[in-house]
């Protein structure tokens, strides 16, 4: 039977006059001669407990100064409102019920490297940044669910095993079925369109594979992928749909997730100018936009601010270093966390300057049917506060199953949504070819097997209609929403190049 008096740290504000029990972890301990205090985690929140030396017995006290970080507990105390403290409560402690004591654990308050970070993600994972950005993501799922539901659509589910590839094979794990080749699904795409034939509105919710062999910080080997596939939409109705899944999401994450994005430094008022509409531009005009002066002046701004930065980080750091040796405890602690932050500001920021005569050169060389890169998207986003729709892209760069423009047969009519601050691609999508006949010309175009597309291509000879989908990368998402600087913190266990466990 539950005991009444437990409460989770989200559940405080309800607390009445009667002694309330937590149960957790300690997140943080510190002490005086007549006080301690004791940070818990229960996995809602964080609370801060005091122990007072004149307040209670000898064995609560000792119990409390035996804690360590990451020990389990049972803590019990009267819960007092205040706006200073965690949550704006604070528990004064009665009692303490050690369940375990935690001894050596390897994720200190100091500052780690994130290889070592990685190897022990089954612990990073209980870190206050990471705590919230999987609550983030969280409350991303639920409102993409929310969104479709109500938009009157059903969720299906498309295998993981199958026998053809979306786009192509290169990108694909191949693996043994019963001694028939199958492969790890890059999309769930065709499997999509089938089901909206079915259904009208469909989407799929599922993880997807890419054996692209990539480390930059926004790929991951093993993802998560929302694709919706809608009959009787063309490319404008697609466009208008992802936009306002797009806004939807951020209006719930800002309703929602608010003490999350303040744990994770997350500039707010970013957030708040996604709003309808998006700025939409063709291809041709982001290649414009790409090789122009505005990207040449950006690009020298950039470089600019960033040497600035660097050189005033080069003062404040040895500053706050020759402090740290003088400096009290309370002190010592924000000194420490200032230095954090600054030695990641400077490696990102060391990383920018040598990144910017990369992006200048690509972006100077595009010529019109050239792809974009990653470091296109990137500046491509820097014009924009919002995230920019760019549509209309060569057919010789996109995937066999995308319309081409009837005015213009070297034109397919796909879309791509970048992420604003330089997050670059979260959303491809296209209107889907519904001829049989250029659909069998595209096969062939593409070098692909025929009959292991019968199915598909039989979506095209019983009833075919006009219709459209897309496929939005969640980790993407969640990286652009919290302002994470790289993928690997936007799923509990990343699979990357080189990365398999834990």
């Amino acid at each position: 039977m539950k005991d009444k008096n437990v409460l989770l740290i989200s559940q405080l504000s309800k607390a009445g006059d009667t002694p309330v029990t937590l149960q957790g972890w300690v997140h943080n301990i510190r002490s005086s001669k007549a006080l301690i205090f004791i940070i818990v985690r229960d996995g809602s929140g964080l609370c801060q407990c005091i122990v007072s030396k004149e307040d209670t017995d000898e064995n609560v006290w000792s119990d409390a100064e035996s804690l360590t970080q990451e020990s389990s507990l049972r803590i019990t105390g009267m819960v007092k409102k205040d706006d200073r403290s965690l949550g704006g409560y604070e528990l004064h402690v009665q009692s303490v019920e050690i369940i375990q004591i935690s001894t050596d654990y390897p994720i200190t308050p100091k500052e780690h490297g994130v290889e070592f970070l990685m190897e022990n993600r089954h612990l990073w994972l209980r870190s206050q940044r990471q705590w919230a950005a999987m609550r983030v993501r969280n409350q991303i799922i639920f409102a993409i669910h929310q969104f479709f539901q109500k938009e009157g659509f059903i969720q299906m589910d498309a295998p993981i095993f199958t026998g053809n590839a979306a786009e192509g094979s290169t990108t694909l794990f191949e693996t043994d079925y019963f001694e028939e080749k199958a492969y790890l699904s890059q999309s769930g795409q065709l499997y999509g369109e089938a089901m909206a034939m079915a259904h009208g509105k469909i989407y799929t919710f599922g993880p997807t594979f890419r054996a692209e062999k990539s480390k930059t910080r926004r790929h991951l080997t093993e993802f998560w992928m929302i694709e919706p596939e809608m009959a009787f939409f063309d490319l404008a109705m697609n466009m208008d749909l992802a936009e306002d899944m797009v806004c939807f999401i951020v209006e719930k994450v800002l309703e929602n997730s608010r003490q999350e994005l303040e744990i994770l430094g997350r500039d707010i008022s970013k957030l708040e100018k996604v709003q309808k509409p998006f700025p939409r531009i063709t291809y041709t005009e982001a290649v414009e936009l790409l090789t122009g002066p505005k990207t040449s002046t950006l690009l020298d701004g950039m470089e600019k601010e960033a040497l600035e930065l660097l050189e005033s980080i080069k003062i404040e750091i040895p500053e706050l270093e020759a402090e740290h040796g003088k400096a009290k405890k309370g002190r010592k602690f924000q000194i420490d966390r200032r230095l954090k932050e600054l030695r990641a500001s400077r490696e990102e920021t060391e990383e920018k300057l040598r990144n910017i005569p990369v992006w200048r050169k690509s972006a100077t060389e595009k010529i019109w049917g050239d792809d974009f890169g990653g470091s296109d998207e990137t500046l491509l986003t820097m014009h924009f506060e919002k995230p920019v729709m760019v549509h209309g892209y060569p057919a010789a760069i996109k995937a066999f199953y995308m319309k081409r423009d009837p005015e213009n047969d070297k034109v397919a009519l796909g879309v791509d949504m970048l992420a604003p601050e330089g997050y670059g691609e979260m959303i491809g999508g296209a209107q889907r070819e519904d001829s049989l006949e250029l659909l069998l010309e595209r096969i062939k175009e593409h070098g692909l097997d025929e009959e292991t597309f019968k199915w598909y291509l039989e979506l095209r000879k019983f009833g075919t209609v006009p219709h459209s989908g897309f496929g939005l990368g969640l980790e993407r998402t969640v990286a652009w929403i919290c302002g994470l600087p790289h993928v690997r913190e936007t799923i509990p266990f990343p699979r990357m190049l080189g990365r398999l466990t834990p």
